[in-house]
């Protein structure tokens, strides 16, 4: 067994997240779903790597809940097995740890759904001796898609039917995509899994809101103060001392404010704990958070904590790679999609995706090579991605582009519609950057060959190789792996494509702007093409934090070095987070003259 644990910081990163796991969970339901295309049950994945098995204490009312392999209905969510011993239930969850705000689950409870542990009541306070009182807000009701689930186990647990017809279920899955598209405030709200107790862990004892933990300083002692830094590192060390053989872990961090902080003390305490363990960190950050202040003040700090937080989380990871644009909506990546950048619910559902594919090659299960070869190809695990992609220059700041839905393989090999239609999902990246010393790492799930479909490994790779061996500039590596299994498309999956994507996610014609989007009731799956590259188009989003922390931050007189020192950083440490960032620069570009202005 080669596991993977992954930890996700702050609100955003649980937004992605959440959709990530999404497409786990209907991958597993589908695997088990007789009905179901035969390239999900057969796709070639080891579902272990990401996820564990447990039991719980003692089975619920004496009959346990079910699993319904052979009747997994679209977008619900994976039960857990039957156990056939006394004991309890067996269970199937995430080996995942996420941390968010306290109250950040709404109406879900911080020990899961599983495992029915009383909840958290505060300690006495044993110092006062006078009257108490106690206020406690009311648990955020369930929304119509978490009561749908709700109401499915219990079905399904207690073998009632209750006489929902398939008429009534499509009717109900209709308010329910309408629902989420309208009311969707929490990440939880359109999450369909099940987590282990030791997964969700909330700050308690936060006195400010999202508006005030902002910036790298407002959570600078969050992990140091009281025991939350000893609590999380017990739930990361829970999960990862029960793998085999951990590959790695992976990292979705909102490094758009306070949680920056809080993240880098968490991942400098991993450091030290695994250290023979690689760390891919993936930052990410909505559309809103690129918003500029009116004041001078509030758009320097911001600056200074884009290149603070860069710096440091960069320092404590093997491999970095910056998610997420100002906008989506008008770009490339949105051609076939309606994305309203305003909705995180949307924004997120994209960048999970190209995680999701990303992630495959961590998985490819290598067993019966004659059978496999046929769904899957080119397997490769976190270590194999964070030595590959650093290159001859040892860049550890990679760039992701995607494409969704990915086009078929017809066409002039030149004109590859499946390679020209990636779009960067890394900001601040040169365009038309043309690199002969970048590496890539190229990952194609479930590629239409034309139409409906499916192309086989050996096309794909063909095709690929053929595009690649056509192009005028080419990497001088790229390691390409292949999945005949589509990305699927949940229930809980928003609204975003145009009416030109079919069932199966094949381009039917051009985009008919003023159509209504199609949801996940009319899209069940779709094909999708992910890169990682390191490349000098990264110059300019580093340029631009190493120019913002001289210019703001180390200079003699800089306007933000009393904010920075509120911060917690003294003279020397600047100058080492900018020699860092120098150092990045000077990777890519070996005859930068950036560091001759520290002084």
């Amino acid at each position: 067994m080669r596991e993977v644990v992954t930890i996700q910081v702050g609100g955003f990163a649980n937004f992605v997240g959440s959709h990530f796991w999404n497409f786990q969970d209907e991958l597993l339901g589908l695997a088990g779903d007789l009905e179901s295309d035969p390239t999900f049950k057969n796709h070639g994945l080891n579902m272990d790597v990401l996820y564990r098995c447990g039991e719980t204490h003692e089975v619920e009312g004496g009959r346990g809940r079910l699993m319904p392999t052979d009747s997994f209905a679209h977008g619900r969510r994976l039960l857990i097995l039957v156990s056939p011993c006394l004991q309890g239930v067996l269970t199937c969850t995430p080996r995942l740890v996420s941390v968010n705000y306290q109250g950040s689950l709404g109406s879900m409870s911080s020990s899961g759904t599983l495992y029915n542990q009383p909840p958290d009541v505060p300690p006495p306070v044993t110092t006062w001796k006078g009257a108490l009182s106690t206020q406690r807000s009311q648990r955020r009701k369930r929304n119509l898609f978490l009561q749908s689930l709700y109401e499915d186990e219990q079905r399904q647990s207690t073998g009632v039917d209750n006489g929902h017809a398939d008429a009534q279920d499509e009717i109900r899955d209709k308010d329910i995509v309408e629902c989420l598209e309208n009311e969707v405030q929490c990440w939880t709200d359109f999450s369909k899994v099940h987590y282990h107790p030791q997964s969700l862990y909330e700050l308690s004892g936060l006195w400010m809101d999202a508006q005030e933990f902002n910036n790298y300083g407002s959570g600078k002692d969050v992990f140091s103060e009281g025991i939350r830094g000893e609590e999380m590192n017990d739930r990361i060390r829970f999960f990862v001392e029960e793998c085999d053989h951990i590959q790695g872990i992976q990292v979705l961090v909102d490094d758009s404010g306070g949680f920056s902080s809080v993240a880098a003390d968490l991942l400098q305490s991993i450091a030290d704990d695994y250290a023979n363990t690689p760390v891919l960190l993936y930052s990410v950050r909505d559309p809103g958070s690129y918003m500029r202040y009116k004041g001078r003040k509030m758009n320097i700090s911001r600056d200074l904590h884009d290149a603070v937080s860069f710096a440091r989380l960069s320092s404590f990871c093997k491999l970095i790679v910056p998610v997420g644009l100002p906008f989506l909506s008008g770009g490339k990546a949105s051609t076939y999609l309606h994305v309203n950048d305003e909705k995180p619910y949307h924004c997120s559902a994209v960048y999970a995706a190209a995680l999701h594919s990303l992630s495959l090659p961590f998985r490819m299960d290598l067993l019966g090579p004659t059978a496999i070869s046929n769904r899957i190809s080119g397997a490769l695990d976190v270590n194999g991605i964070v030595q590959i992609l650093p290159g001859p220059r040892q860049n550890m700041v990679a760039i992701v582009d995607s494409t969704m839905p990915a086009h078929s393989l017809t066409g002039n090999p030149a004109e590859q519609p499946l390679l020209s239609k990636l779009q960067s999902l890394t900001p601040e990246i040169s365009e038309d950057a043309q690199d002969l010393q970048s590496v890539e790492t190229l990952v194609v799930q479930g590629a239409l060959a034309s139409g409906e479909q499916r192309a086989s490994v050996s096309e794909v790779q063909q095709a690929i190789s053929a595009a690649y061996g056509e192009a005028m500039t080419r990497p001088r590596f790229c390691h390409l792996s292949v999945s005949t299994c589509p990305l699927p498309i949940p229930l809980p999956f928003p609204a975003i494509f145009s009416d030109a994507v079919g069932q199966r996610g094949e381009i039917l014609g051009n985009p008919n702007p003023d159509a209504a989007p199609k949801t996940s009731l009319d899209v069940h799956s779709i094909p999708v093409a992910a890169r990682l590259r390191s490349s000098s188009a990264i110059l300019p989003f580093l340029s631009n934090r190493l120019e913002n922390l001289r210019k703001f931050g180390i200079r003699r007189g800089a306007l933000g070095g009393e904010l920075l020192k509120t911060w917690g950083f003294g003279k020397e440490e600047l100058e080492d987070m900018g020699e860092t960032l120098s150092g990045m620069v000077r990777t890519l570009d070996p005859i930068s003259d950036e560091d001759s202005d520290s002084d």
